[in-house]
């Protein structure tokens, strides 16, 4: 049975937004998921806690790069607060849903922008949010919907 994607998952998929790669990036986040192969890795661009610019780099399928090309539209122009409010539920609500075999590519996405947030408070010394601390998910990914 082939899987029903949203107007707008295609859409990020065939025209992904902020794709690439930003040198010097102020904090910079990789994350894969070792059963379906998707890696995804995310560069911040970071001034008066504003993230002025977000790229990213996703090996995987559609649904991986279509869940990265939305969390970067989400946290663009956010303050680092807002973007550690994001959640893979916000991607799969902006993306109009996925099917539920492709769920854990929308947490990767939240992992990705939170790794990235994280090693930013790292490289700048600064004590690190709960929020950021308690990142990890560690739990059933494919039923996720933090």
């Amino acid at each position: 049975m082939a899987m029903a994607y949203s107007a707008k998952v295609r859409e990020h998929f065939a025209n992904p937004h902020n794709v690439g790669k930003i040198d010097n990036a102020d904090g910079v986040g990789e994350v894969g998921n070792a059963v379906c192969g998707d890696i995804m890795k995310m560069y911040l661009k970071i001034e008066n806690d504003v993230i002025v610019d977000v790229k990213f780099n996703t090996f995987g399928c559609g649904a991986a790069i279509a869940t990265s090309s939305m969390a970067t539209d989400l946290i663009k122009g956010k303050t680092i607060h807002e973007a550690m409010q994001l959640t893979n539920k916000a991607v799969v609500e902006a993306l109009d849903g996925l099917p539920p075999v492709k769920l854990h590519c929308s947490v990767l996405a939240e992992e990705a922008v939170k790794a990235a947030l994280l090693d930013y408070y790292t490289k700048k010394g600064l004590s690190v949010p709960e929020e950021l601390a308690n990142a990890a998910c560690d739990h059933d990914c494919e039923a996720c919907m933090h």
